[in-house]
């Protein structure tokens, strides 16, 4: 079903507004390797915008620039109009409380319960030393329990992240996004360390967040799947930007441009279980 267009109905009067500028943006690593290209686009409030590309072609590289986990080496980024290449340490904790970040590989501390590392999500509100000690307030474990709840595994709080199962872990890594309380979810290749058969299971979480008013900026590999869920779309080939669109413009043509003649079109969905 395409979302094309969608807007969240409690998030009607603001829909159109700029939330995130990436402007000229170009990263060049000390290998020399440019990751980024003079890349500029914006969100828009309450989009479902996907950024798609091969492997390499500086998707994962744009997503951790907005949030300065990679510092860029050229262009700006503006939040809410504040300039976040130029942010104090102390002005660029508070712009990260709003910044949710969902990683590919999980990015959760194995030997730690599922309790534990959700409660992680809360960093950027506490005492650091007190969350050194474990130390948290009832009020925030019980944040943790409710962002568990919405993804379906608050049975899940005691046991060790380790013990998950991969879409179990995915989920795990929502949960402490949502800890946050962003206005928008940065989710870099949220379901390519999964099974196939386990991609709506976790875009469909993304899915409701976008539906009750925030905004999501995804990474992502299948098409069928990019259809499914995205509002607009971004393509980047070698760090260069050369797509812009409805995820209906991304036509056979427009997908050998993006892909490369030898590309051959895989579909998530070729891979799900019969009922």
């Amino acid at each position: 079903m395409m979302r094309e267009g969608f807007c969240p109905p409690s998030f009607l009067m603001h829909c159109g507004w700029t939330m995130l500028r990436i402007q000229n943006l170009t990263k060049v690593y000390p290998s020399g390797t440019k990751a980024l290209n003079d890349v500029s686009f914006e969100v828009k409030d309450g989009e479902f915008l996907v950024v798609i590309g091969l492997s390499g072609s500086g998707k994962s590289t744009l997503l951790r620039c907005i949030n300065r986990l990679i510092e860029p080496t050229e262009g700006k980024i503006f939040w809410d109009d504040t300039d976040i290449t130029a942010a104090s340490p102390s002005d660029l904790l508070k712009i990260r409380r709003h910044i949710g970040m969902v990683f590919q590989q999980f990015n959760l501390v194995k030997r730690s319960s599922v309790m534990t590392n959700v409660l992680s999500g809360r960093l950027g509100y506490v005492n650091p030393w007190l969350s050194l000690l474990g130390i948290w307030s009832p009020s925030d474990r019980q944040r943790a329990l409710k962002a568990l709840e919405r993804v379906g595994i608050a049975d899940k709080a005691g046991s060790r992240a380790d013990a998950l199962s991969g879409g179990q872990q995915q989920r795990v890594g929502i949960a402490r996004a949502l800890m946050q309380e962003p206005r928008i979810v940065l989710a870099d290749e949220p379901v390519a360390s999964l099974d196939p058969v386990l991609s709506h299971s976790i875009l469909q979480y993304l899915e409701q967040l976008n539906k009750e008013g925030m905004t999501v900026l995804c990474s992502l590999h299948f098409l069928d799947l990019v259809h499914r869920y995205a509002t607009r779309v971004i393509a980047l080939k070698d760090g260069v930007k050369v797509f812009e669109g409805l995820p209906s413009e991304i036509d056979r043509a427009k997908f050998k441009e993006i892909y490369g003649e030898e590309a051959q079109e895989v579909r998530a969905a070729s891979f799900e279980a019969p009922a």
